[in-house]
């Protein structure tokens, strides 16, 4: 299944991604994996260390595969590839966070679609980027 999902970084992480495509994270709450979410405001939240005006948020189309609902920590929490699944998703309102999380095993389910969100005197250039490397 497809959905709509958001991915928030920086300018010089948008630029790789569009270009090279998305990297595994070494580590995060669902372990390795691509994070991303359905909420387009929290992917807006990240990265944390970097000010909230130079953020990007890519917006992009996510084929999840198989997925297992996180709900509690332990279990499945970081193991879940290991046992079949391409994707790690944890609800909203659960008792881990307020908004959905996806974690993506492999980055080539992950599409770049559009740029959500980023800095004005950095919007035409990723758009362009986009353009060109989408075709």
């Amino acid at each position: 299944m497809k959905y709509i999902m958001y991915h928030g970084t920086s300018v010089d992480n948008a630029k790789s991604i569009i270009m090279n495509g998305f990297r595994q994270s070494s580590d995060g709450m669902l372990g390795p994996g691509i994070y991303l979410s359905r909420n387009g405001y929290k992917a807006g939240c990240f990265p944390t260390d970097i000010s909230e005006d130079q953020r990007v948020v890519l917006k992009v189309e996510a084929d999840v595969g198989k997925v297992k609902r996180i709900t509690y920590l332990g279990g499945l929490q970081k193991t879940w590839h290991a046992h079949g699944y391409d994707t790690a998703w944890i609800p909203q309102n659960c008792n881990l966070t307020k908004r959905e999380e996806d974690c993506v095993w492999d980055p080539k389910r992950i599409r770049v679609i559009e740029i959500e969100k980023a800095p004005q005197s950095h919007f035409h250039e990723l758009k362009t980027l986009l353009d060109t490397y989408q075709r």
